[in-house]
Parts: structure tokens; sequence; C-alpha cells
């Protein structure tokens, strides 16, 4: 290395007019890209401050500041996103930092040129740290949303002596009273107990009802006609003065209102039905032709017996079973009046036997037919559900079977026995209960009520129960009939029949495992299969 007697004099670098002597202010709070330049209070005026990395464009420095001590200032971070290349900290301290050597000039004559002017010395770097925000400005609705407030701009700091820190601008407060929605008007409660309320109250609305809720459709309108139906028969039959046109046109009404509820509780055609049904009885009363007048009340009975099982509804405990089984009853004597209302006992061709026999095979066949959807078909039975339909079927048909075969070929003894029995029951409770009706129909239909309302395979079962609506059809038929005798055999086959289905649903209760009352009690809570109301489809 050349001693500093011999080396070549430096050559000034030149520099356009309009070109700061430092392109890079020294200052942190004066640069515009954050970026601290690297320069120490000793350094040659070739020796200027150059940036780390070369972020922009150069920005004019600003003036001179007078050497200060190092001091503290409050300023925002700068942004991450503007410092592409890593940014190396200068020292802690730059006090004590040694100056560099200065290039000695040489003892040659400088080139002739412009003199140059001595540079002034650059500003200390100042330690700059970001101060979080105090505690005292965290409040406790600071979870909130909160209107969004710009972010006060620090203006560039030099001196703390001389330009003197703005006061911290805190940000607005938010009250529980400006984040609350503002309140309904409180309207005056009617109710004296609903002042002492604290919420708001609801505003009054006005229950407007429907004119048509209270009207019947055209699904309701045949109870009505049934009625109509059944009472004009009814006051033919007490008084037979009234003309014999009330008793015609009240079976024709009975039949075509039969026909209609059939068909809309099983889901048919209620116009076809009911139109079929009006013709053949409209044609039996004018023709007064004796086949098919007595074809019209075998019709009407089978009807009202079938009628009389589909509008039942499932039953929850016994007593509800009682209610479907009068109401089954009921249906069944207003198709009697029907029945009766075509005159078939006043015909001496009519076998009054034989005429109940048709009914009631008619209606356990319809029954059966309809019974088959409503039940989901044979599968759904079961092996009990196959037992119980087997037995009721062998029953009905030996109770048949064994009374028409006593009646013919039995023996004098036998008969007169069965007689005896007969005559005496009737002479001391004044009559007679049906054997088929009380032994059968009446336990059928109350326990299979009662099933439906746990399983729909119930269905089955009630199919039996036309073996005791099928009869009281026809309950009326018979020549010079007593009303009392009638309603008192009727009254005596109920309650025989009831308390026999109440002991087979015990029966069956005990095979399942339902013990004790409360867990009768408890199970008949449980059981609500619904099924739609009397005058609405079943499917």
């Amino acid at each position: 290395m050349l001693p500093a007697s011999e080396r070549p004099a430096a050559r000034p670098a030149r520099r356009r007019a309009d070109t700061p002597r430092f392109p890079y202010g020294s200052d942190p709070l004066t640069d515009p890209y954050g970026i601290p330049a690297i320069t120490t209070p000793h350094a040659p005026r070739h020796a200027a401050a150059r940036p780390l990395a070369d972020v922009g464009p150069p920005e004019v420095a600003p003036a001179p500041v007078p050497e200060a001590a190092p001091i503290e200032a409050q300023v925002e971070a700068p942004f991450e996103a503007q410092v592409e290349a890593p940014v190396v900290e200068p020292e802690a301290t730059i006090a004590h930092a040694e100056p560099e050597p200065a290039v000695q000039e040489s003892a040659q004559e400088p080139a002739p040129g412009p003199a140059h002017e001595p540079a002034p010395e650059p500003a200390p770097v100042l330690r700059t740290r970001v101060k979080p925000a105090p505690a005292r400005l965290r409040r406790r609705g600071e979870g909130r949303v909160k209107p969004a407030v710009a972010p006060p701009v620090a203006a560039p700091l030099t001196d703390r002596a001389a330009a003197p820190a703005a006061p911290a601008v805190k940000a607005p407060r938010t009250t529980r009273k400006q984040d609350r929605a503002p309140a309904p008007p409180r309207v005056p409660a009617t109710n004296p107990s609903a002042s002492r309320v604290s919420s708001p109250a609801k505003p009054a609305t006005t229950v407007v009802a429907d004119p048509h809720a209270a009207r019947p459709t055209d699904r309701e309108w045949w109870v009505i006609l049934l009625l109509a139906g059944a009472v004009g028969i009814a006051l033919v039959r007490i008084a037979p003065d009234l003309p014999d046109v009330i008793r015609q046109v009240g079976a024709v009404l009975v039949s075509g209102a039969l026909a209609w509820g059939l068909a809309v509780r099983t889901g048919g055609r209620p116009i076809w039905a009911t139109g079929l049904a009006s013709a053949l009885a409209i044609g039996a009363v004018v023709s007064d032709w004796q086949p098919l007048t007595a074809g019209a009340a075998v019709g009407t009975g089978v009807l009202a017996a079938t009628l009389a099982i589909m509008v039942t509804r499932p039953a929850a405990n016994f007593g509800i079973a009682i209610r479907e089984v009068l109401i089954a009853t009921g249906v069944a004597w207003l198709g009697a009046l029907g029945v009766v209302g075509y005159g078939p006992a006043e015909s001496p061709d009519v076998d009054v036997e034989k005429f109940e026999y048709a009914v009631l095979a008619l209606a356990l066949v319809g029954a059966f037919a309809l019974v088959y959807r409503l039940g989901a078909g044979l599968h759904g039975l079961g092996r009990r559900g196959y037992v119980v339909a087997g037995g009721a079927v062998l029953m009905l048909v030996f109770a048949l079977a064994y009374s028409e075969a006593i009646a013919q070929w039995g023996s004098r003894d036998i008969v007169g026995v069965g007689d005896d029995i007969r005559d005496w029951t009737k002479s001391t409770l004044g009559a007679v209960p049906h054997p088929i009706v009380a032994l059968l129909g009446y336990p059928a239909l109350v326990w299979g009520v009662f099933m439906r309302a746990r399983r729909r395979q119930g269905w089955w079962v009630c199919a039996f129960g036309v073996a005791a609506t099928a009869p009281s059809t026809t309950r009326l038929l018979a020549a010079n009939v007593d009303v009392s005798n009638v309603t008192l055999g009727a009254l005596y086959s109920f309650l025989v029949g009831i308390a026999v289905g109440y002991l087979v649903i015990r029966v069956e209760q005990s095979f399942t495992g339902t013990h004790g009352r409360r867990a009768r009690r408890d199970e008949e809570a449980e059981a609500h299969r619904p099924e739609p109301r009397r005058t609405r489809p079943l499917h």
C-alpha cells in the first residue's frame, strides 16, 4: 500500500444541480420509507448516508438538525409491506462509536475545479420504540363492534423540546345505551297483571274468525242427511197417520248418506258412490218391486254395518274404547231405520233370518276388503294376529252353524232346554242378549280400537266388530217388534260384550308385560297412534 503522501488526489464526484447532496435523509422520522441510514457524526463528506435497500426514488433530505442527545420518541412503526429487504438495526449506542478513519489528502495539488464546500455533520440517529396503548383505554365493552375511527397521523418529530408531543387521541367512548337498540313504545296493558311485567308489551292482534270454519264441508254433509232421513222414518213409525212419502224419502236419504260417508272415510269417490246408491234407492221406491226393494234394504244394512266400524278412532284407554263402541252402535241403529224404511218385513217373500245372514256375510266381506289396506295386509298380522283372527273366524262360524243345526236337526229335548233358558231369561230380565253380538262382536270392537292406538294391526280385530253392527241393523225387521224388548236386548248385549272385552284386554296386557296400575297408566299415556278425524279419509 502506498503512503498517504504518494497517493493520487481524489477526483471530485460530479452531480446534477437538482440532485441533493444527501439522497436519503438520515432522520428515520422524515424518511418516507422508514429505512434508517447508516451514518456517523464524523463521517467524511464523500461517505454520504446510503440506504440498505433500493426501495424507492430518492427524496430531498430535510434541513440539518443540530446535534442533540439520543432521545426516545413515541411514533408508529413502519409498515412491514414496504420493506422488502431485511433491515439491520443500528447499534443501540451511537455516541461511543469510533469514527471511521478519514482518507488523508495527498500532498499533490488538487486539479483545478470548483471549490468543495465543507459538508455539514449529519444528525444523530434517534432510537425509536413503539409504545402500546395504555391500559386505561381498554374498556369493558371492547369486544363489541365499535364504529371505525381513523388512526391519528403522527407528525414528524425532530426534537421534544422544539416540538411538544401532541396529546394522545382517545377512542370514542361507547356506552351501553348507544349499543342498545331503541325500545319500542310501551302499549298500555288491558290486564292489570300485565302492567307489572318489565318487558315491553306486544301489540294486540285481532283474531278474525273464519266464517266458513263453522260450516260443514262436502265431507260432513252426509252426517246431516243421515240424521234427517232417520228422523223422518222414525216419525212415520211413531205416527202412522203421516204420509208414506216421508218414509220413502227418508230411506233414500239414509242410503245415499251412508254411501257418501263410507266413500269419504275410505278415500273413494263420493260422487260416484252417492249417485249409484241413490239411483238404486230411488228405483226401488218408485218401482215398488219386491226383489229390488229387498236388495236396497240389504245394501243399506251392509253400508251401515261397515261404516259403523270405519268411523271409530283409536282408544288409548278402556274408557275411550267404550265411547267408540257407543258411536259405532249409534251409526248401526241409524242404518237400521233406513233398512226399515224400505219395508222388507211387510213382504211375505222375505225371510228375516236369511236377510240377517246376508247382511252379516256381505258386511264381513266388505270390512275385510277395506281393512286389508288399513291393516298393512296379512303380512302385518304376526303370529299372535293370525291366532286371534283365526280364532274369531272359527268362533263365528261355529256359533252360526251350531245354532242353525240345533234349530233344524236338534232333538226336541235339546231344543226344549234352549227354549226354556231363553224364556226364563226373558221373563226375568225382560230381554235376551244376542250371543254373537255379546261374545264376539263387542269384545272384538273394544279390543280392536284399544289395539289401534298401539299398532295398525288392530284394524283386523275391528273387522270382526261387524258381528255386532250387522245384527244391530236388522233388529227392527221382526213383525210386531216390541221397542222395549229390543232396547233391553241391545243393552244387555252391550254390557256383556264390554265386560268380555275388558277381560281380553287385561289378558293381552299380562302377556305383553304390562303389570300393575302404574305400568298400565304409563303405557296408556304413550299410546297415541294418530288417525284422521271421523269425517276425513283414513289414507
